[in-house]
């Protein structure tokens, strides 16, 4: 199994609750249906001055973060209406995680299928996870999806659900097509067999 999914990171925090897909990926990007470069619109009314400028004072913006990895949230991560845009531009920002107490259903299914890690906490781990980074914004989390592990810098360590098949995908670097793909072969002897038999 690969261990794309078995990395430790910088993290950055946006502690907003309810940030809705909206603030993730204006509707005016929304006419792409290019994943390439959709990065640069990540927060694009966050990140950015009117004039294009960027803003000094957004954490994606500060160099620090600029290979983060992983994203803490607020709760209700990913809520208003289901648009994939989000993903793509969350992943084409280089996020392969997002961390949030909750995350809107239709949300969380399209991380999963576009290969972006939902990890859901409780409010203790994210509380802890605020606080330590405050005193250390630098300071990294390492993700072991293998074994649904969080560990965050002070060492603590915390397990996350995620649906099986998804985990699957994931630490195989496919999707729901490619995974059935994989078993195309098997399908194809069946199919011999099977005519064989009639």
């Amino acid at each position: 199994m690969s261990n794309m999914y078995d990395f430790s990171s910088k993290v950055a925090v946006i502690s907003v609750n309810n940030i809705d897909t909206d603030q993730i990926i204006p509707a005016r990007f929304l006419k792409s249906t290019d994943k390439k470069g959709m990065g640069k619109n990540l927060f694009a009314d966050m990140r950015y001055h009117p004039d294009g400028k960027l803003k000094n004072d957004f954490i994606l913006n500060d160099q620090n973060y600029s290979n983060a990895q992983v994203l803490l949230a607020g709760d209700n991560f990913g809520c208003g209406s289901s648009r994939e845009h989000a993903i793509w531009a969350l992943a084409g920002f280089g996020f392969k995680v997002v961390i949030s107490t909750s995350f809107a259903d239709i949300f969380r299914n399209n991380a999963l299928k576009n290969g972006l890690l939902p990890i859901e906490v409780n409010e203790q781990i994210q509380k802890l996870l605020f606080e330590v980074l405050a005193k250390n914004p630098v300071a990294e989390v390492h993700i072991d999806l293998e074994n649904q592990i969080l560990e965050l810098p002070d060492g603590t360590i915390t397990q996350f659900p995620i649906d099986p098949f998804y985990k699957t995908c994931l630490l195989k670097g496919t999707d729901e097509l490619g995974y059935l793909l994989s078993f195309q072969e098997k399908v194809e002897e069946y199919e011999k067999q099977h005519h064989k038999n009639l």
